[in-house]
Formats: C-alpha cells, structure tokens, sequence
C-alpha cells in the first residue's frame, strides 16, 4: 500500500501566508491533525515499512509525529528536497488575502492554482533564497528553484516517486510520503492519470491520509 499525507496545518497555513520552501513549522492545530491521521492508518490496520517526506520541517516533524503515534518511530524516514512544497517565489512570506487585494484575486487565483502560471521569481540573495540554506548544499544549483509553476512542481516531485517509492510499494513494502499539497498532486496526477486540467482544481486537506493499493506485477 501507498498511503499520502499531507503536513498538519503549519503557522502560516493558518493566517493564509504563502509557505512555499519557507521552513515553517507545525502549529498546534497541525500536530493534532497528524496525530488524528496516526489513528486513523492504526484504526483500518495499516502498517509503515518506510516514510518518505521532504527537507521541511513541517512534513519532517509531520512523518515523527505520524511514527510515534502509530508505535512504529524505528521505521526509517527517507528525506528528498525534491518532495519539497512548490517554490512561491516572491510570493513566499506574503499574505495571500493581502496579494489579492493587490493584484486582483483571478490573477493570484491563476498563481496558486494554474498549472503553467510562475509566481515572479524570489532573488537569488534574497533572505529566505535556498541558496542561503544550508539544507541544500548537496543540490545541484541549477537545480534550486527561485519560483515554480504547479507543473514545475510535479515534474521535480514525479522522479522520486517512479525510481524510489513505486519501487519500494511494487517490492510489497507499505510506505507512507509526508509531504507538501503540491508535492502530492504530483504523485495523484501520475498514480490516477489525470490531465493537467483536472489536476488544477485537486486538493489535498492536511492530515487526511490518501491510501493506494497496488498489486504486485
């Protein structure tokens, strides 16, 4: 089985600022939406073989939640930045209502949830740039977003789970992937085959967890 998990509810979720790879942490709302996500998976007896989750800390601090309420924190946690959220560009610390109001709440709209649409770029010695952060020293910098579309997203997130977790669920190992919204309609879009159209207006609340069950080929 696969299971998707997005994040609990983070600091910024709740007062509607834009996140992106901005490391925010979990607020109280969230650690409990997580908590409630572990008695879920426990209730209908699913299990954990490997976790998957990002570089940030609110799906970092998500997946140890998720594994100390389902009694099983021994389980290995696998970090890809490539799970990362979507990179908001110069939109990441800004307030959502507050853009809308600036730039008209269709264009932000088209921002956050058109597929082609890049926020305009965050510059590259800018505070909250990945490339002042140390987490990312391994990535190559041609790599390192400074904004991305929805696409862009999808397209980053897909390699990991074709080479590495498809892998592991086909190798029958139950795994679970903490991570972003946007992060996880990638995986959606390829595991259901939907168009780019349909995959604009899916959501993925937090701490509800999505289960896939395959069949080994």
């Amino acid at each position: 089985k696969l299971v998707l998990v997005r994040h609990g509810e983070s600091t910024w979720n709740a007062n509607k600022t834009f996140s992106g790879w901005v490391d925010v942490d979990l607020n109280g709302v969230g650690e409990r939406e997580v908590e409630h996500a572990a008695r879920l998976m426990m209730e209908r007896g699913l299990t954990i073989d490997v976790v998957y989750t990002s570089l940030l800390k609110r799906a970092i601090r998500s997946a140890w939640i998720l594994l100390r309420e389902s009694k099983q924190s021994f389980r290995p946690v696998v970090k890809d930045w490539r799970l990362n959220e979507r990179h908001y560009g110069a939109f990441q610390g800004r307030s959502k209502p507050g853009l809308a109001a600036l730039l008209g709440y269709e264009q932000v709209r088209d921002y956050r949830a058109g597929f082609v649409a890049r926020p305009p770029a965050l510059p590259r010695h800018h505070a909250l740039s990945p490339f002042r952060e140390r987490k990312y020293t391994g990535v190559a910098a041609d790599d390192l977003p400074l904004t991305e579309s929805l696409r862009d997203c999808l397209e980053r997130a897909l390699p990991v789970y074709e080479d590495r977790i498809k892998a592991d669920v086909l190798d029958g190992k139950d795994v679970v992937v903490v991570a972003h919204g946007n992060a996880l309609r990638g995986l959606v879009k390829a595991i259901d085959g939907l168009s780019d159209d349909v995959i604009e207006n899916v959501a993925i609340p937090n701490g509800i967890p999505l289960v896939y069950e395959f069949a080994r080929s």
